[in-house]
């Protein structure tokens, strides 16, 4: 997938920094990868920015038609509300937060019910955070082994500037939604606005 859209999309963690195949072979796959030196019409640039967001973010395309919706009913710029809506899912936040390596842990970890948010148990990984929201390990799941081995590495982790966490409790909290330029995407959201408005 990295080598279709052309960037790293981080979907394997760590793996990427070590073994990825974007570096070995930057040509998209396909056994006509090299005649596709042709011009990409409007329709097709704005294709490949929506299959980029929806595999950054691993939406399913019902599921990215639902928070293109999401984005369209609120005030603003509709291209950085559906980035803020992707942002603040709770498998996102998870992966920002830095309590997993890749967005496909996050769901996994969510999925199986190790997390609490606002003290509830919460196993779907499209639960839209909002700001104030506190979200914690649960208690049951701090004596597993991915946690335990993960509690000493969360100081040397970054997490995103928009949330907190406590590294001893694994306990985080989002402090308010990101802007866009706090993001570091390299996504035109101007090009899926216009895709999803043909």
């Amino acid at each position: 997938m990295c080598r279709r859209e052309g960037m790293k999309l981080f979907l394997k963690g760590e793996k990427c920094f070590t073994k990825c195949t974007l570096e070995r072979r930057p040509q998209p796959p396909g056994p006509h990868a090299q005649r596709r030196g042709r011009k990409v019409s409007d329709y097709g640039l704005q294709l490949r920015e929506k299959q980029k967001a929806r595999r950054l973010y691993g939406v399913l395309e019902h599921q990215f038609r639902r928070h293109f919706a999401a984005a369209e009913r609120r005030p603003g710029l509709t291209g950085e509300n559906l980035l803020q809506v992707l942002e603040m899912r709770l498998d996102n936040v998870i992966y920002r937060m830095g309590l997993a390596d890749s967005r496909s842990q996050a769901r996994q970890l969510v999925r199986h019910g190790h997390l609490d948010v606002n003290g509830h148990k919460v196993d779907i990984p499209s639960y839209a955070c909002k700001p104030g929201d506190e979200i914690r390990v649960r208690e049951s799941s701090k004596g597993n082994e991915y946690f335990q081995a993960l509690q000493p590495q969360l100081a040397r982790k970054q997490i995103a500037p928009w949330m907190e966490l406590n590294n001893n409790t694994m306990v985080g909290r989002v402090m308010r939604i990101p802007g866009r330029e706090e993001l570091g995407l390299d996504i035109n959201e101007q090009l899926i606005v216009e895709f999803y408005s043909r």
